[in-house]
């Protein structure tokens, strides 16, 4: 089956070529059946190329599988190879698998909208370009399918563009990861030319043998990667777009978070960590960002009313203890909360459009109310998704995976102390804050009047996505609950093990900071509330700490005046003039079209007399 590995990102860029083609041609159904199947039938693939990985590994535990040669220059050959090992093969189980669902119970969702067909181009062009990039054995190809990612995010997140709003939403988040975007390239180039090679584990092998830890050249490379990955992962401080993204339809917020764009730079970390390793500070500095964003997006969720805005705060905050992770050296713990949050965390966005998709498109959580009763399917797996983003103990997979990173960052010293500390408060405050938006949506009195029915295309995907979310997690279990080692026996060829602290008392303590999380949301959200006053604090943390404004008025309004004061500079009269004599030979050009046949034939007769004499004369 690894040969038919290029199937895997092949089918679904088929999907959407055929889509793209067959605009105004095919049915909504089809649109539908052509979307779903190409991803559908890319993850049976993957499960299967994954079930003859794990029996039969591959000598030197990588396949590598040439497509192309882009070119060969100067001794630099970048090939389009796809490299599958134990890391891309957890990547691409997760980026297909719940693609999937998500597409599956997009039909029904977007069922009946505008540009139906255009929007699954988009969606399979989305799932095609992460699973290039996470299946590149080449930074080049790596770095195509990163910016196919932030493509695809602009057209999908500014989807119902005849608003502007929407269209203002996906343009911020185009320029603000390309800011990283930038910075990632000149990583690249910097690899390129002092590595000799874009070859990702050759220039891994290079960087050990060249580069000495703690060495000028292996911190700037990496913090250019970091650039990078904050701008795609939305962590501090490039991580005002996310938010705004919620523009996009609720499946497209559910790709997006879960299982594409901002896991991106998780994994791109995860895959370069030798270098990483070369430079402590830029990893610290990975560790630290992850901490200072978990707990500012924490904060920022808990003044939230959108539902939808509610879940991208919890994003930031969960990819925060993945760079936590990352920072601490705990590479595999990052992985394995990657895995289980791609599940709760469409579990959650499929459940949240599940409800506005049957209240009309409402989103405030304070006009909805009493909908555990009105609609079983969508609180059953709002609840349980829920319960795992907020680490309850024991019985969801987001609690094992939450403190493997805890337990790493205590294992870890001084600074992944501090780290765990802020782990901790974090986890206390996302139980709070979620179990807010349970108690005020689906206890209480009913706000809003429920229409239509659930088809099963709605109620699969949470079933499926519910089950994962409690028993995901046993596939790696602390020593407390019997040590299985599953995923980390898995990733040990290309990941370091993830240090455990000893002892049960800190998988209490944590155990502790959630459950005392949701208690106090149970205390001040379970019986009927009302939107909070607006006081000055409010308005911070409902804003996100107020980086929108803290940019537009430091950086973009700066700009824009250099702009309005540069517009009639003395330089552009030269281009002005060069405009207007243009225009002027266009004028006296056109004047000689006047339709007399007679003055055409003179004009001919005359420039071939010329002509004649010219060569006569030479």
């Amino acid at each position: 089956m690894r040969e038919l590995l290029f199937l895997v990102p092949g089918l679904p860029l088929l999907g959407a070529a055929i889509l793209m083609l067959g605009a105004g041609r095919l049915s909504a159904r089809a649109e539908a059946a052509i979307g779903t199947l190409s991803v559908g039938i890319a993850a049976l693939i993957a499960f299967s190329i994954a079930a003859g990985f794990m029996l039969s590994p591959p000598v030197g535990d990588a396949y590598r599988q040439v497509l192309w040669r882009w070119f060969d220059v100067g001794g630099l050959a970048p090939e389009i190879a796809l490299r599958l090992d134990p890391l891309s093969l957890v990547m691409i189980l997760v980026t297909s698998g719940v693609g999937f669902f998500i597409h599956l119970f997009s039909t029904e969702f977007m069922a009946g909208e505008e540009g139906y067909g255009r929007y699954f181009a988009y969606l399979n062009l989305f799932v095609a370009a992460m699973l290039l990039l996470v299946l590149a054995d080449d930074f080049l190809a790596l770095f195509a399918g990163w910016e196919g990612v932030g493509l695809c995010s602009y057209l999908l997140i500014g989807f119902w563009w005849r608003d502007p709003a929407n269209g203002l939403a996906a343009r911020k988040a185009f320029i603000v990861t390309r800011i990283g975007d930038t910075a990632f390239m000149i990583g690249l180039l910097l690899i390129a030319t002092r590595l000799g090679t874009l070859n990702i584990a050759q220039a891994m092998q290079h960087a050990s043998a060249m580069w000495h830890t703690g060495g000028a050249m292996p911190t700037l490379v990496a913090f250019l990667l970091i650039g990078g990955a904050v701008g795609k992962s939305a962590q501090l401080p490039l991580q005002t777009w996310l938010p705004d993204a919620m523009a996009g339809p609720t499946p497209v917020s559910a790709l997006i978070h879960a299982a594409t764009m901002v896991t991106a730079g998780v994994y791109l970390i995860a895959r370069t960590h030798a270098l990483f390793q070369l430079a402590p500070v830029a990893q610290a500095t990975v560790g630290v960002i992850g901490g200072a964003t978990l707990l500012l997006a924490g904060f920022s969720a808990l003044a939230q009313n959108d539902i939808k805005r509610i879940l991208a705060y919890s994003t930031m905050s969960q990819i925060g203890y993945m760079f936590v992770a990352l920072g601490v050296g705990a590479w595999q713990a990052a992985m394995f909360h990657l895995m289980t949050h791609a599940c709760f965390k469409a579990l959650l966005f499929l459940s949240a459009g599940a409800i506005t998709m049957r209240l009309h498109h409402e989103q405030n959580i304070f006009r909805m109310g009493g909908l555990a009763r009105r609609l079983p399917a969508a609180f059953l797996g709002f609840l349980i998704g829920s319960a795992a983003l907020a680490a309850l103990p024991v019985v969801t997979a987001g609690f094992y995976s939450k403190e493997a990173i805890l337990s790493g960052a205590w294992a870890d010293g001084n600074g992944g102390r501090v780290l765990w500390a802020a782990g901790l408060i974090g986890a206390f405050v996302t139980g709070l804050y979620i179990f807010r938006a349970v108690f005020i949506a689906f206890f209480g009195e009913a706000h809003t009047e429920v229409t239509g029915r659930y088809g099963w295309r709605v109620v699969v995907p949470l079933a499926v996505l519910s089950t994962l979310s409690v028993f995901g997690g046993l596939i790696e279990l602390p020593p407390a609950f019997g040590h299985v080692t599953l995923l980390s026996n898995l990733l040990a060829p290309v990941l370091p093990t993830t240090p455990e602290a000893p002892g049960i008392g800190l998988l209490v303590v944590a155990s502790l900071a959630s459950v005392l999380g949701i208690g106090l949301a149970a205390v001040l959200y379970l019986r009927p509330s009302r939107p909070p006053a607006e006081t000055a604090l409010w308005r911070f943390w409902h804003k996100g700490a107020c980086f929108d404004q803290l940019y537009d008025r430091a950086l973009v309004q700066p700009v824009l005046a250099a702009a309005r004061a540069g517009r009639d500079e003395v330089v552009d009269l030269a281009y002005d003039g060069v405009v207007q004599i243009v225009r002027a030979l266009h004028r006296a050009a056109a004047r000689t079209q006047n339709g007399q046949v007679r003055f055409y034939a003179a004009g001919l007769t005359v420039g071939s007399i010329l002509l004649i004499a010219i060569a006569v004369l030479r």
